[in-house]
């Protein structure tokens, strides 16, 4: 058995080129494998990281389509009317916070910015969990007076070229109209959906009737759980409350929706999932190409050591120790590609990581996998050329040429 190895192991730094070049069908595709797992669950981790700091016991509540026989009726709105009537009974248990966006053009001297402006209660800050790194909040007072007051996130500041701490007191123009910035937010994160340290806060009354114009449809309203635990008994609520402001009857389709974080995960994570199982499956052709190839170079080994194995035969050797021999030189090969293919997924990452600024995590079970399917590859591949090499006639192999 022992012997049998080394022979093996033998033929194959007998031919190291051939054998580095029969590998690197099995490197690129290991390499290619662990690349495109670790992309996809560092996209997951992500967005995962983004959606817990936005808040995991949020929903979010949004205009739906109104149907009226079973035939769509045009859109519904949300409106404050809506807000307050949420705040009216569920207010004492939930946050709630409307909110009404546009992109506008902000300026401050001779810089010029193009920016979400977010019209919203005092409550949003809570509900988000904003803190401050400069100023202060707006309060329930300047929102009944339609104040022109800003909070700004954490990276206008630097579109509007001015340091936080020197912008809070100063006048910005948002659409031509003046605005005190009375706080600057610290860096929140984002994700795909919501970006607020690009955006720029103010009171949702001073939104509708100075800067917007939009008096009677809102965006979406905020309800926040005193904990995710009680997101199924706050939706309850939520549905109670606007089917009775909107005068559905019982049973009759919402002209709105409701959503929550942990919807919104969900789905990504299916979509993700999909996405890295189809770009590991075509990374995973190449490892069925280079499985082919293995069998292609042992079937051509096999050809060029033919008189060897009839020497072997003929001083003793058994069909198993050909069939084993030539086994393990396939495995070899597959092992070899598949542990530098690990190495070259690890780097390639890595590299992606640095260059491209894109988040990567290395699956310790897709390294696993990928080395035992890459050992699978060489003794499935591998089994021909041995069986062809085992069942040689000595005396044939003696006499080929």
């Amino acid at each position: 058995m022992k012997e049998t190895i080394l022979v093996a192991l033998a033929a194959i730094r007998a031919n190291a080129l051939r054998s580095v070049l029969t590998t690197l069908g099995i490197v690129i595709g290991v390499g290619a494998v662990i690349a495109m797992v670790a992309l996809g669950e560092g996209a997951q981790r992500r967005i995962q990281s983004q959606i817990e700091r936005m808040g995991t016991n949020v929903l979010t509540v949004r205009p739906g389509q109104g149907f009226f026989r079973g035939v769509a009726s045009g859109n519904r709105r949300l409106d404050e009317d809506d807000a307050y009537a949420l705040r009216t009974e569920l207010g004492h248990i939930y946050d709630i916070a409307p909110e009404l966006e546009s992109r506008l053009q902000v300026s401050y001297q001779r810089w010029n910015s193009s920016n979400s402006v977010v019209g919203t209660w005092p409550s949003y800050y809570d509900i988000y969990n904003h803190s401050m790194a400069n100023g202060r909040w707006f309060d329930e007072g300047e929102l009944q007076g339609r104040r022109r007051v800003a909070v700004l996130g954490a990276n206008v500041p630097e579109d509007l070229g001015t340091p936080p701490g020197l912008l809070v007191g100063r006048t910005i123009q948002i659409r031509g109209i003046p605005f005190e910035v009375i706080g600057v937010l610290e860096e929140k994160g984002g994700a795909a959906w919501m970006q607020p340290d690009d955006q720029i806060f103010i009171p949702l009354s001073t939104a509708m009737y100075r800067v917007m114009g939009n008096r009677d449809r809102l965006r979406s309203i905020y309800v926040a759980a005193p904990s995710p635990e009680q997101l199924n008994a706050a939706w309850a609520d939520i549905d109670r409350v606007v089917r009775r402001q909107h005068r559905l009857p019982p049973g009759e389709e919402a002209d709105f929706s409701i959503q929550n974080s942990s919807d919104i995960l969900q789905t990504f994570n299916e979509s993700n999932e999909t996405f890295t199982l189809l770009l590991a499956g075509i990374a995973g052709v190449s490892l069925l190409v280079g499985g082919i190839g293995i069998m292609n170079i042992m079937l051509v080994s096999v050809t060029e050591r033919t008189r060897e194995i009839g020497v072997r035969k003929a001083l003793g050797a058994t069909k198993t120790d050909i069939l084993l021999q030539f086994l393990v030189e396939a495995l070899v090969l597959c092992v070899l590609g598949g542990v530098l293919g690990v190495l070259a997924g690890v780097g390639g990452a890595s590299l992606i990581t640095r260059f491209a600024s894109w988040d990567t995590v290395i699956a310790p079970q897709a390294v696993v996998i990928a080395l035992i399917f890459s050992a699978g590859i060489g003794l499935f591949f591998g089994i021909w050329p041995a069986r062809r090499a085992a069942i040689l006639d000595p005396i044939d192999a003696l006499r080929y040429e």
